[in-house]
């Protein structure tokens, strides 16, 4: 059994649940756009999510908020590169870069990220290419459409099936290309827009979560104040902690390796006394 993931030489423990800390250096991400796009401001909160525990801190670049502003290449690695290059110098946590994008893969994994998140699954041209050149292990989400749109809304029979089915087609595709398995982490998609659930859809998921361990490879949950926890509860993105923190729990109860927040502290306090009874 598969037990870490060489991340460009910095090591991941997948025996238990790691911490991913959003870094969106964007102007209009859905949650927290705006508040880290200096470099200064970003790496100040990229210190303090590794100060409260957070094993992987998750650069972007480009919103998937749905009518996010379209952003060229030049401008995602203009606001990525020089957060990764700094850091990889001063820190050992693992950064991963969440872009769609080849030239953004190359320039940043080149900077330092040791793992590629992309929403896309790599179905952007060049975007396979460039993550076989890269060698990191790279995250493929389950998504429905390129750009998110406003009021979109998928159906589906049975929507884990569905989510497993794109996952293992990309998965062939990935090995096909000369990916390993062992490098890659699986993302059911959680949330509307361009992910493709409305909030029966990403309950459903996470009540199946653990079907998707069946695909032999570690799981990536990203819930953090997601569109379903506020229809659940009536609140907007800024009052969601509790619901984050109760379906984390869930997923990695679920057997999630890596969980990604905006929340690190508490999330990470969460974790530990999750480990702490499993190990009473």
């Amino acid at each position: 059994m598969q037990t870490s993931l060489d991340c460009a030489g910095r090591i991941l423990d997948i025996t238990r649940p790691s911490v991913m800390g959003v870094l969106n250096v964007t102007p209009d991400s859905f949650s927290d756009g705006g508040r880290y796009t200096t470099l200064n401001k970003a790496l100040e909160h990229a210190r303090e999510m590794i100060s409260q525990g957070a094993g992987i801190i998750d650069v972007g670049g480009e919103s998937t908020r749905p009518n996010a502003q379209l952003v060229s290449e030049n401008e995602e690695i203009d606001r990525v590169v020089p957060v990764i290059e700094a850091l990889s110098v001063e820190s050992d946590v693992i950064v991963s870069i969440d872009t769609s994008s080849a030239r953004v893969m190359k320039a940043a994994v080149q900077a330092g990220a040791g793992i590629i998140n992309d929403v896309r699954a790599l179905s952007r041209p060049g975007a396979l290419e460039a993550a076989v050149e890269c060698g990191v292990p790279v995250v493929l989400m389950h998504s429905l459409v390129e750009q998110p749109v406003q009021g979109f809304v998928p159906e589906y029979n049975d929507v884990m099936e569905s989510v497993v089915e794109y996952l293992v087609e990309r998965v062939k595709v990935c090995e096909l290309a000369g990916i390993a398995k062992e490098k890659i982490i699986l993302d059911p998609g959680f949330g509307g827009g361009m992910f493709g659930k409305t909030p029966a859809y990403d309950l459903a998921l996470v009540k199946r979560f653990a079907e998707l361990h069946s695909l032999g490879m570690p799981v990536l949950a990203g819930v953090s104040r997601k569109s379903f926890i506020g229809s659940v509860l009536g609140n907007g993105a800024d009052e969601r902690l509790a619901g984050s923190l109760a379906v984390a729990l869930m997923l990695a109860q679920a057997g999630a390796q890596i969980v990604r927040v905006h929340d690190v502290k508490e999330t990470v306090d969460m974790l530990a006394m999750l480990e702490a009874v499993a190990a009473a």
